[in-house]
C-alpha cells in the first residue's frame, strides 16, 4: 500500500537542478523531491507520496495525522523493515528464524542421540 505521509521539512538543497529536501516523517527522516512545491521552506509540513511532496499541510493536522498512523501501525508498516513485514504477512511467527538454516538445510550432518 502507497501512502502519502506527512512531514516536516528540514533542509533544502538543489541536486542536479532539482529542489530536493530531508523531510522528517516522526522520527523517520527521508529524501524527498520537492519540485511540485518550490516554495517550500524549512519548518514547513508536506504531505509525501511515493518521495515526491505534493501539498502543504498545517502543523497541527500534520501532528494529528502522524500520531494517528502511529497509533494504527501504519509508520511502521511504510517505514519499517519490507523483509520482516513479508515474513509477518506470509504468516511466520519468527521472520529471524526463516533467514536461519534448519538441521535438514545445513551443511552439518544432523546429529541424533
Amino acid at each position: 500500500m502507497c501512502l502519502a505521509v506527512p512531514g516536516k521539512v528540514l533542509s533544502l538543497q538543489e541536486r542536479n537542478g532539482t529542489l530536493m529536501s530531508i523531510v522528517d516523517f516522526g522520527g523517520v527522516q527521508k529524501d524527498v523531491c520537492l519540485q511540485y512545491i518550490p516554495d517550500a521552506a524549512v519548518g514547513d509540513y508536506v504531505v509525501v507520496h511515493v518521495g515526491f511532496a505534493i501539498q502543504r499541510l498545517d502543523e497541527e493536522s500534520a501532528i494529528r495525522t502522524l500520531a494517528e498512523f502511529e497509533h494504527l501501525g501504519v509508520l511502521k508498516e511504510e517505514f519499517g523493515d519490507g523483509f520482516a513485514l513479508a515474513a509477518r504477512q506470509a504468516g511466520l511467527a519468527n521472520p529471524e528464524a526463516a533467514s536461519q538454516p534448519t538441521a535438514q538445510q545445513s551443511d552439518e550432518p544432523e546429529v541424533r542421540s
